[in-house]
């Protein structure tokens, strides 16, 4: 049992946070081969716009041929720029869903030790239950039996080790659910740091082929990727609040029954915040489905395809009325030849 309690989850994803940390330097690693890739798109990028627009014998727009530009100054700063720009921004929604919690499981806490308290109180004030919870009872009830009776002694023995036993079981199953949603939400940071980190030190790769013709999406792809992982953290503490709050309501409930219901029994409720807890350990793996759904990348791939169609419905009208204005053409000159 108390190797179940010896495992400290909290340092556990604070040893997450200092290894993104750690890991963020290594972004400057990347940059110089992001540059390079970043350098040689934009001379096509620029080139080919240039040389259309003179073959064309139009006006050279100048403004969407900044974009290469500044795209390679976010490869150049890309921890202060890029990541440290997202982070400062989606920071403060990470620390109020963590003070929500907070503040949900103080709450549990308290209203636990306060059922284990009533509970405790309502089984000495019976002396039928008193000598299962206290050993001090337990003796003294002892001592008071005579020797002819025996059985009933026996019978005691045997109902609290009973009790103790069932108690036991109880405490080890809750100890393990808890430790097992404890390792579920663990296991999401763990993978959620870990993408964080593939996805900041590769970004500037990710930016740098955003340069070029048929890559643009790769960009928005991005930093839609970036955002989604971030957030996993966020939703994992909202899921956390309301499994809290659940379990504070189910409290407050039975803190009312053992207060105005003398034949409480409260062996329903601890199957039920069983049942919650199984329900959280798989609800945590819902958490990246849900964060996908708060954030998604349209941008570039949606307008491109919007553009492909429309230049495919006019290509269509083209060629449909050149059909009829040639037919009507070849008619006419038919007619003459005759």
């Amino acid at each position: 049992m108390p190797m179940l309690c010896a495992i400290d989850f909290n340092n556990l994803h604070t040893i997450l946070r200092s290894l993104y940390d750690e890991m963020m330097p290594l972004c400057g690693d990347m940059a110089g081969v992001a540059q390079g890739i970043a350098g040689l798109g934009a001379l096509f990028y620029v080139a080919y716009r240039i040389w259309r627009s003179l073959a064309a014998a139009e006006p050279i727009d100048v403004f969407p041929l900044l974009r290469p530009f500044v795209i390679g100054f976010c490869i150049m700063f890309f921890p202060s720029v890029v990541l440290g720009t997202i982070n400062s921004v989606m920071s403060p929604i990470v620390q109020g869903t963590a003070s929500m919690l907070d503040g949900q499981t103080l709450d549990m806490q308290k209203y636990r030790e306060e059922k284990d308290r009533l509970e405790y109180e309502k089984m000495m004030s019976d002396p039928s239950t008193a000598y299962l919870v206290d050993d001090a009872e337990f003796d003294r009830q002892i001592d008071e039996l005579g020797v002819t009776e025996v059985g009933t002694a026996a019978g005691m023995y045997i109902e609290r080790g009973m009790y103790k036993v069932k108690k036991a079981i109880q405490d080890f199953f809750r100890e393990l659910l808890e430790m097992l949603f404890q390792a579920a939400s663990l296991t999401i940071d763990t993978i959620r740091t870990f993408f964080l980190i593939v996805l900041a030190i590769l970004g500037p790769v990710a930016f740098a082929l955003s340069v070029w013709d048929g890559f643009q999406s790769t960009l928005t792809q991005w930093i839609c990727r970036y955002i989604q992982t971030y957030l996993w953290l966020p939703v994992a503490d909202l899921f956390s609040t309301i499994l809290a709050k659940i379990q504070v309501l189910m409290l407050q409930n039975d803190i009312s029954e053992l207060m105005n219901n003398p034949n409480a029994n409260l062996d329903s409720s601890n199957t039920c915040y069983i049942i919650f807890m199984i329900i959280g350990i798989v609800g945590y793996f819902t958490i990246p489905t849900v964060a996908g759904w708060i954030i998604q990348a349209g941008g570039a791939g949606n307008y491109n395809r919007a553009i492909n169609n429309t230049a495919m419905q006019v290509g269509s009208g083209a060629a449909s009325v050149g059909g009829a204005v040639a037919g009507n053409a070849a008619g006419r000159i038919g007619k003459l030849l005759k």
